[in-house]
């Protein structure tokens, strides 16, 4: 693990070891030139696009009907308070999480820490070289926890890209002690069938658990074997985090045959993803429910017991999802929107070919009780501009805004920018504020945009996946009543009870 903190101190090159639980954790600042992410985790590369799309964004550029390369647009009711460019990792940006005045930035190189005590003016506070990704993170208390859903030679933060046919190569959880937030300190690793590409924390007062979503096995990989139909559930003791084990693997598509039982894909459903895994999981503890977006399935779960997670429904939509990827509960937990990651995130589909119902979310009505409940499509909803060719555009993560009594979230859609829309009415969902940049490139399609876009204590925090992270402020009676509520931690796939 390489520690990256302010330019002063990287500029000293002072090294210093550690073993911490086990592992090897060499604390080190160093210069830029030192930090040298793997290649292996690269993004996709840039594909050109044809002589006739690119005159095409070249005069939708000229007419005004896109934003200029880079241009920033967005709605009256929204400020672009401040933007804090890529520094030493250089990798994709990817998901946050927020502790107090704090947060934390993944990155497919590391992660990053923010101090946002003030938030039109934020202030590095570490920065760690730990390459594999995707690097999702989450936060509880003093412990850090970091995805790694990419074949490793080891679980340590100097491991390069290794291919996944070796049994000796490494996937899965790294968890990091954050008593000192300049000083991250890595302190476990669990390996995992398939690694993790997302996790979730359902957190209780000695322990934490961790529902670890991977996907895509292969009967040459030795770890990641068929049929995948689960999920990892990992243990870690709060004040041992070392001794953090996975104590289960819940089947949550039982079926027979080596694919197990979810969506088959296609040929059965032409467009659509097999079911081989989950790619993220939503809990809402207060109400001891879970939402799964798992490929081609999105389901609906019972977490009272939390080694055991049951699923009491499911749903598929074999016309117009093509990977259910995400999940976000309203506060009432009688909705629930699914994103459909059309394109795995590097294609362009906001546009007019694709129409309002692909690439969309998915909103959800919960109806009945207990384990009778049942997941009652309502209505797509869908960014209203059309975006280039050349700009990857797809629903991807959001977050609640707190307003008791409405449903309003904010939303990511990588080169789309940032929506904020409400779906009080599940038939009837409406945008009431964005942000937006115009494309990265008018000639190819290079992959960048809002990977996530958060509500924190009265601010949206947005980590964009080629630029840098980005505050933004909504000033709009609808969202007003969201700033009086504040939270002391936020992970977003652990949805809080904001009102209790």
């Amino acid at each position: 693990m390489i520690l990256l903190n302010d330019r002063r101190t990287r500029r000293r090159r002072v090294g210093v070891a550690a073993v911490a639980g086990g592992l090897l954790a060499a604390l080190l600042t160093a210069a830029p030139a030192g930090a040298t992410p793997d290649p292996g985790d690269a993004p996709p590369a840039p594909k050109e696009v044809s002589k006739s799309a690119q005159a095409e964004v070249r005069e939708a550029i000229a007419t005004g009907a896109i934003p200029g390369q880079d241009e920033i647009v967005h709605s009256d009711n929204i400020q672009h308070l401040a933007h804090v460019p890529k520094d030493v990792l250089q990798g994709t940006n990817s998901d946050l999480a927020f502790q107090g005045r704090y947060a934390f930035a993944g990155n497919y190189d590391g992660f990053r820490i923010f101090d946002i005590g003030n938030p039109g003016s934020p202030k590095t506070v570490a920065q760690v070289l730990c390459p594999g990704s995707q690097n999702d993170i989450s936060v509880s208390g003093n412990l850090l926890f970091l995805s790694t859903d990419s074949s490793r030679s080891d679980s340590s933060c100097s491991s390069t890209t290794q291919p996944a046919t070796e049994k000796s190569s490494w996937e899965g959880m790294k968890v990091f002690d954050i008593s000192d937030k300049r000083n991250p300190r890595y302190v476990a690793a669990v390996e995992t069938a398939c690694g993790s590409h997302t996790h979730t924390l359902v957190p209780e007062r000695r322990d934490i658990y961790v529902y670890v979503s991977s996907y895509s096995p292969n009967a040459a990989y030795p770890d990641c074997q068929p049929p995948h139909d689960g999920i990892s559930v990992i243990k870690v003791p709060r004040h041992a985090p070392e001794k953090a084990a996975v104590v289960g693997f819940p089947v949550l598509f039982p079926g027979e045959g080596p694919d197990g039982g979810g969506n088959p894909g296609g040929p059965t459903n032409p467009g659509v993803s097999k079911t081989t895994g989950c790619h993220d999981i939503t809990v809402l503890p207060s109400k001891d429910l879970a939402a799964g977006a798992c490929m081609g399935d999105g389901i609906l779960l019972s977490i009272k017991d939390p080694e055991r997670p049951k699923v009491i429904d499911r749903v598929q939509d074999n016309v117009n999802f093509a990977f259910w990827h995400s999940a976000t509960f309203n506060q009432k937990a009688n909705k629930v929107v699914y994103t459909d990651e059309l394109g795995g995130g590097s294609a362009a589909t906001c546009n007019a070919e694709i129409g309002p119902d692909r690439g969309a979310d998915g909103i959800y009505d919960i109806v009945g009780k207990g384990d009778k409940r049942k997941l009652v499509f309502r209505s797509y909803f869908k960014i209203p501009r059309h975006q280039a060719d050349t700009e990857n555009c797809v629903a991807h993560n959001g977050s609640l805004i707190p307003v008791r009594g409405r449903d309003i979230m904010v939303q990511a859609w990588y080169q789309g920018g940032v929506s904020v829309w409400d779906f009080t009415d599940s038939a009837a969902p409406e945008e009431i504020a964005y942000f937006d940049r115009g494309p990265l490139t008018t000639d190819t399609i290079k992959s960048g945009g809002s990977w996530s876009a958060y509500y924190y204590n009265g601010y949206i925090y947005s980590n964009e996946y080629a630029r840098g992270f980005d505050v933004l402020r909504i000033d709009d009676r609808r969202t007003a009543p969201a700033r009086w509520v504040h939270m002391r931690e936020l992970n977003v796939q652990t949805q809080p009870d904001y009102f209790y």
